[in-house]
């Protein structure tokens, strides 16, 4: 049995962050981002999804965390994708609803290859934390578009802002791990008819 193990570095002049997963793991986590209430939520991704994360960035937070979320989203999404390979032998498909006290989100992924997001969630303010609420978005978009992943996400009903955010990662966290878990019936194949993905 292969390990599902990937390192992924990306340096530019706005960020530079070092990403490393490992999707038969225990939901170990060691996340480092500037943003407090960011490093909560990609505890709560890696905690739930039971992969293992370490995430180091060090972004322009001088300017504001925008290129710190987004970058990071990139990174962990390529990690994914490249612990994955080709796809081929993982169940693909994964949901989960998650309901914090008064909020319940879901969130359904396919691991397909091919980058889709939609993302029905609001928040009644700005900040949670030290974190702007419009960059959860942004790191969905940029994990999805780079993981290979259509990822739907979607708080059904909810008022305080920190529960709709976590609901919003745990949700996504339960439905890769079912997304991302091997089907021993599929003998190493990929879970279509295309045969590939």
């Amino acid at each position: 049995m292969t390990d599902r193990k990937a390192t992924v570095k990306r340096q530019t002049k706005e960020t530079d962050i070092e990403v490393s997963v490992n999707l038969d793991g225990t939901g170990k986590t060691d996340i480092e981002t500037g943003i407090g209430f960011f490093d909560h939520m990609l505890e709560a991704l890696g905690r739930h999804s039971f992969i293992d994360l370490k995430v180091r960035t060090r972004g322009d937070l001088h300017i504001d965390g925008h290129h710190t979320v987004e970058d990071t989203g990139i990174v962990i999404g390529r990690a994914i994708k490249e612990a994955l390979g080709d796809f081929a032998g993982v169940v693909r498909y994964g949901h989960a609803y998650v309901p914090m006290d008064e909020t319940l989100s879901r969130a359904a992924l396919d691991l397909c290859n091919r980058p889709y997001t939609i993302w029905n969630v609001a928040f009644s303010r700005d900040k949670i934390g030290d974190m702007d609420t419009e960059l959860f978005r942004e790191f969905f978009f940029a994990l999805a578009g780079n993981g290979g992943m259509c990822l739907h996400i979607e708080t059904l009903y909810g008022e305080n802002c920190h529960h709709i955010a976590e609901s919003c990662f745990k949700a996504t966290a339960r439905a890769l791990r079912m997304a991302v878990a091997r089907d021993e019936r599929l003998a190493g194949a990929a879970a279509s008819t295309k045969g590939a993905l």
